[in-house]
């Protein structure tokens, strides 16, 4: 056991997020994410049993965010045909948390168009796949430096 690092976050998972560079990005997915087939060029760590928003406040404690981009967080853009009948309240909770870990709070918050975020995906270090059961509730992260 280490002091001060979230119990969630296991050792697999630390040493991942510590190989990570800046620019990096991570996807903290949904249960229903392909998370294998979006991740065949990046580490998938499995965390199943597990809902996202406790997996990225646990990753922001030690994972800082990119102060270069506007829009360090990203999270996957409802459908048109979704709008105004899904309602991804899950987006306010991960603001909420984001604000905990950025002094930008929600403004480091963007969202990306859904095919895009696909493809974006592909292109990440990191996929952790959750349990999680809200819809549209993947978050990209983008990581920083750590500035003494």
């Amino acid at each position: 056991m280490l002091k001060g690092i979230p119990s969630i976050l296991s050792p697999e998972l630390l040493k991942v997020l510590c190989e990570m560079g800046h620019s990096d990005r991570l996807v903290i997915a949904d249960g229903n994410f392909p998370s294998e087939s979006m991740g065949k060029d990046a580490v998938v760590i499995r965390m199943d049993g597990h809902g996202v928003p406790e997996i990225l406040d646990a990753v922001l404690q030690v994972f800082p965010l990119d102060t270069y981009t506007d829009k360090p967080v990203n999270l996957m853009e409802l459908m048109p045909q979704d709008v105004g009948k899904v309602e991804a309240s899950i987006w306010d909770t991960y603001k909420e948390i984001v604000s905990r870990h950025d002094s930008r709070g929600a403004d480091a918050v963007g969202n990306i168009e859904r095919f895009a975020f696909y493809e974006e995906a592909k292109k990440v270090y990191c996929i952790i796949a959750t349990g999680e059961t809200a819809i549209y509730a993947n978050v990209m992260l983008q990581k920083g430096v750590v500035i003494n």
